[in-house]
């Protein structure tokens, strides 16, 4: 939207360009100036027989140049600052007041940009910007009130019926299963939004220390056995006897767990899950792939943002922030985390870190 709009004078500003003041103060300098000239014509000029109607015509003639020269110097801040500035400070009003469809427009052409241009372009990507993060924050708190809404509902609905007097044991059983798996769903999900809440809020530092990454890939593998072997999923380890890095060892903890959930949801029963380790003199990089649903091209621009799920008919395992957390990780730990997938094959998730020691 192009303000084309008068611009009014804000209330708030009390001074002016033009002032009389500054009019007297350049009259008396214009003064100054031309008795000195006249104090260097005197030594070739005898000004004592200057009648005083030319004194005075003298005076008239500088009051009037004067004035010439304040209202075109008025003129030129007028046009050059004032009236930008005034159409920035009312843009930035708006956008103050919540409109983010604000957009000023370059004084002059692009070849011809001066500093000015140059702050309206700067304000109007810094507006874009604020939009874009006030559409995630609605965004948030809709993902948010539905994640939380969801679990919810469950516990309430299967607690009432937990009431009923005719209930049998094995129902009474499903009943308070079902209210335990949305509790701890719900409880997850919580835990989740404050872990990312203080890692993008850097209120999580990292402590980095040597420790062996090939000892803690096994132990977080392993930790996941049971759930591989219920879908009858075949794991394969291809990892060092040893890789000793300088990083935060239970942030890094938190990045293998929700890799090895993710291939273990996604990977259909009978399919495979592996994992490979490799260093060189100063990188460590690991990678978990599967043979599961794969992701696709459009599903691949979101995968790291908030509550996206691109399979929803896994989206009752999960809340979708499990991502959105490994990505914030590697980057306080100054790793790279890329994907690769093909819709229908798998996926392949690579993480790369330096070792640091």
């Amino acid at each position: 939207m192009k303000i084309k709009k008068q611009i009014e004078k804000d209330s708030r500003v009390k001074t002016r360009h033009f002032a009389w003041i500054e009019y007297a103060l350049t009259y008396f300098v214009l003064l100054t100036l031309s008795a000195g000239q006249w104090m260097i014509f005197n030594k070739y000029v005898n000004f004592g027989s200057v009648p005083p109607e030319f004194i005075w015509s003298m005076l008239g003639y500088w009051a009037i140049v004067t004035a010439i020269f304040s209202l075109v110097t008025h003129h030129q801040i007028r046009k050059k600052f004032d009236e930008p500035m005034r159409r920035l400070s009312e843009a930035a009003r708006d956008v103050a007041n919540g409109d983010f469809s604000v957009y000023l427009e370059p004084i002059h052409a692009s070849d011809k940009f001066d500093y000015m241009d140059v702050m309206f372009e700067d304000f109007n990507k810094m507006v874009e910007e604020l939009g874009s993060i006030e559409t995630l924050k609605s965004d948030f708190i809709a993902n948010v009130s539905h994640e939380i809404k969801t679990p919810l509902s469950v516990i309430q609905s299967y607690a009432m019926a937990l009431q009923k007097e005719n209930l049998s044991f094995e129902q009474r059983k499903e009943y308070t299963d079902t209210i335990i798996t949305a509790s701890r769903r719900l409880t997850a999900l919580v835990t989740n939004m404050l872990k990312l809440n203080k890692l993008e809020n850097q209120e999580i530092r990292p402590v980095a220390e040597p420790y062996d990454l090939c000892r803690q890939l096994c132990n977080c593998a392993l930790s996941f056995e049971n759930l591989w072997e219920e879908k009858g999923i075949e794991f394969e380890a291809d990892i060092e006897d040893q890789a000793v890095i300088r990083a935060d060892e239970s942030m890094l903890e938190l990045v293998w767990n929700n890799l090895f959930s993710n291939a273990i949801k996604f990977t259909e029963p009978g399919g495979k899950i592996t994992l490979k380790q490799t260093s060189d003199e100063d990188t460590v990089t690991v990678s978990v792939s599967d043979t599961g649903c794969g992701i696709s091209d459009e599903a691949m621009k979101h995968i790291f943002d908030k509550f996206y799920q691109g399979d929803t008919s896994h989206s009752s395992e999960g809340n979708g922030l499990g991502l959105a957390l490994v990505l914030r990780v590697i980057e306080l730990l100054d790793g790279s985390i890329s994907v690769k997938s093909e819709p229908g094959k798998g996926s392949t998730f690579t993480v790369r870190l330096r070792k640091n020691i």
